[in-house]
């Protein structure tokens, strides 16, 4: 699978539109080559830099394998109508939080998965509940990682 952001490269620096310093709404990301028996996507996006340990940005299942992209700004609903959920993230709330580092620059991982299988989690599911889910059932995924610092 590849995935992109049409907002920066990989390895990229992100634009602080989509970060605390900006607007923090979600970059636009698209991906394409999912594989066949694909039965639905999920999203994990975090910072290995961040003081405390890993920092988790947005945890996303089931997407549509159809889907092939989440637009700049996607909502933080929970629940969509095509099913698609959003978990909680180390903000403690549901959907994205854009990068806000301390100080220095950090590394932000969008992780793309592509599942043989849909996610039974409940609401307050985070990334921890997400991976032990989705154990087994990863058929492939697509990394793309972009980097901030605050001014």
């Amino acid at each position: 699978m590849k995935l992109e952001s049409s907002a920066f490269s990989n390895e990229g620096m992100i634009p602080a539109k989509y970060t605390c310093d900006g607007n923090d709404i979600s970059p636009p990301l698209s991906w394409a080559e999912v594989p066949a028996g694909t039965k639905s996507l999920a999203l994990i996006v975090d910072d290995p830099d961040a003081p405390m340990g890993i920092w988790v940005h947005w945890v996303v299942w089931n997407i549509p394998p159809s889907t092939t992209n989440l637009a700049e700004n996607t909502p933080a609903d929970r629940r969509s109508d095509d099913g698609m959920r959003q978990g909680i993230n180390d903000f403690k709330r549901a959907g994205y939080g854009g990068p806000c580092p301390p100080g220095g620059i950090h590394r932000y991982y969008f992780k793309l998965y592509a599942l043989d299988s849909e996610i039974v989690l409940g609401e307050s599911a985070g990334k921890v509940d997400l991976e032990k889910a989705m154990k087994d059932h990863v058929l492939a995924e697509a990394q793309l990682m972009g980097r901030y610092e605050r001014k």
